[in-house]
């Protein structure tokens, strides 16, 4: 009976040991304006969300000097409820293509943007995230700067990277950052005869093997918005934004022609955008059967075990699109 007892202790020791952890559920939060409605707030306490990842600002090149400004930086309206929040800096890649580039410089107005910000809503972090989709053009550039915000901050460094930064990561390279997170969304050209530029699986398809071969460790980001495309005498002319069939189907303005597509009646203005009647809107969005698709290949297709599944992004645009308990069915995937 003794040695009975011990072997379902060391069956129950070996189990544990063996259960992999799934991964934790995080938003990115991507508004000017930090202010969390009703629903947001709802969806956090329902997915028991101890993470989000705050756009600060945007780095681009000032239109009179040509040098890297801070623009639209976030405001709080009220503070994140959230045990762990954290910076993401978003640069445009032609900042990191900009001749005689200075890296030591923009590294410490970047990290001392990030710590203004902070201070003066009394947050801390322990993490910035560097967004940018740097390209062969770009990289030493890039690379360099990431090393010299390495250099300067006392953070954890964390940095987004895109399918072909990970297929062909002998050329654009690997950037020294503590850990990295794959977009795994905008995989198509935005086009009048594009299927899906958001999501496509066939297009995933010639990327997800290449996955075991990436040397760092990757969390995954899983896109929950739509856009709309504006199509005018047969060219793409626009992108519209936090836009929905079910919200083009209650404006009389528009009428659906195909299961995404809208021709427009009559010509109005709608949030600031003129449509010219005859013109097209073609929505795109990802439903949550896509979100489970994508979760098994990536799950079949990687390494290793991701920590954060990160949706982008928290808004409630996006989050009444999907049933309250798609993002913990999502996570289960893995």
């Amino acid at each position: 009976m003794k040695n009975y007892f011990w072997y379902i202790v060391l069956i129950v020791v070996f189990a544990s040991c063996n259960r992999k952890e799934k991964p934790i559920i995080a938003f990115y939060y991507w508004k000017t304006n930090f202010s969390l409605s009703s629903l947001e707030k709802e969806t956090l306490q329902g997915n028991d969300v101890q993470k989000i990842y705050i756009r600060y600002f945007d780095i681009d090149l000032h239109p009179k000097t040509n040098e890297p400004f801070p623009l639209s930086p976030i405001h709080f309206s009220a503070l994140p409820s959230v045990k762990t929040i954290v910076p993401v800096v978003y640069i445009k890649n032609k900042v990191m293509l900009k001749a005689n580039f200075d890296s030591k410089k923009l590294a410490q107005q970047t990290y001392d943007f990030v710590n203004l910000i902070n201070s003066k809503n009394n947050l801390s972090c322990q993490e910035i995230q560097i967004d940018c989709d740097w390209t062969l053009q770009s990289k030493t550039n890039y690379l360099q700067f990431i090393e010299d915000f390495k250099r300067i901050s006392d953070k954890k460094l964390s940095a987004t990277i895109r399918l072909h930064q990970v297929k062909y990561f002998e050329k654009t390279k690997i950037p020294n950052v503590d850990s990295a997170v794959l977009m795994y969304y905008n995989m198509g050209k935005i086009a009048v005869n594009s299927l899906n530029s958001i999501y496509d699986q066939s297009i995933a398809s010639r990327y997800l093997k290449s996955l075991k071969k990436y040397p760092l460790a990757l969390d995954f980001a899983l896109p929950i918005y739509s856009w709309g495309i504006h199509i005018s005498d047969g060219k793409v002319i626009g992108l519209r934004s936090k836009m929905t069939v079910s919200d083009l189907q209650l404006d009389s303005n528009f009428t659906l022609e195909e299961s995404n597509s809208f021709r427009v009646n009559r010509s109005n203005y709608r949030k600031g955008t003129f449509y010219k009647k005859g013109d097209i809107l073609k929505i795109e969005a990802v439903s949550g059967a896509d979100l489970k698709e994508m979760a098994r290949d990536l799950k079949e297709n990687s390494a290793a075990m991701p920590k954060e599944i990160i949706f982008y992004d928290l808004d409630e645009l996006n989050i009444k699109n999907y049933e309250k308990t798609i993002f913990k069915q999502v996570v289960s995937c893995f």
